[in-house]
């Protein structure tokens, strides 16, 4: 599903170079569940955010379904990233001035889904992830388990192939920490293809594989 080659990323100030990303070679198998680890500033997120085609490397090869990234257009780059990834933030990243449920909706207008079908996906999302009641509220009336309840509901509506999460529960009490990371486990388990950014060996433990980074490098 996702093949990284030689992947680099630095950034230049006059005449030095700060790498983030050192030559990071890094294959996921759809269905699987990876944790990236590492002290902070290791390039957790850096590494996250490039295969979220939120950010791109100065140097490297990426295949998403064998399809070259590197070589792709912003256009045909937003559109993968619409309609095949799904992003969980630390800090919710809901828009304030959207309800729960408006929140929900707007991937799927990105996606041009019709009213009738969105009013339906919106309803079963809200049922599954038991935040009926909250529909009509705002992020700023919800408690933080709440807000990333419905952040990853938001991350999921639109059935994407990639769940990628960082530090999902990096803002919430033990368990609301359980309840999110229970939640991803079923998504995994019902298909989804997750790698999360987490400092918590617990978490860590709900995937099948943990990479270490340490200063831009894969650890061995």
């Amino acid at each position: 599903m996702i093949k990284l080659r030689n992947i680099e990323k630095y950034y230049t100030n006059k005449f030095i170079k700060t790498y983030v990303l050192r030559n990071i070679n890094l294959d996921v198998e759809e269905g699987e569940f990876v944790s990236i680890m590492g002290p902070s500033g290791a390039g957790k997120s850096t590494l996250l955010y490039i295969i979220g085609m939120l950010d791109t490397p100065n140097n490297g090869e990426y295949y998403f379904y064998d399809e070259p990234v590197h070589k792709m257009s912003e256009k045909k780059l937003s559109d993968i990233h619409k309609s095949h990834i799904g992003f969980v933030f630390q800090q919710y990243h809901l828009i304030d001035e959207l309800t729960v449920y408006e929140n929900l909706e707007t991937p799927l207008l990105y996606q041009k889904v019709k009213t009738s079908e969105r009013k339906g996906i919106v309803a079963e999302m809200l049922d599954r992830f038991n935040i009926v009641a909250k529909k009509d509220l705002f992020p700023n009336q919800l408690s933080g388990g709440q807000q990333q309840l419905v952040a990853v509901a938001r991350a999921v509506i639109a059935k994407p192939r990639l769940l990628l999460a960082d530090e999902p529960t990096g803002n919430l009490h033990s368990d609301q920490g359980k309840e999110i990371m229970e939640l991803l486990k079923k998504l995994n388990d019902e298909g989804v293809t997750i790698i999360q950014v987490t400092h918590s060996e617990t978490n860590a433990g709900y995937g099948n594989r943990i990479i270490n980074l340490a200063d831009g490098w894969i650890e061995k």
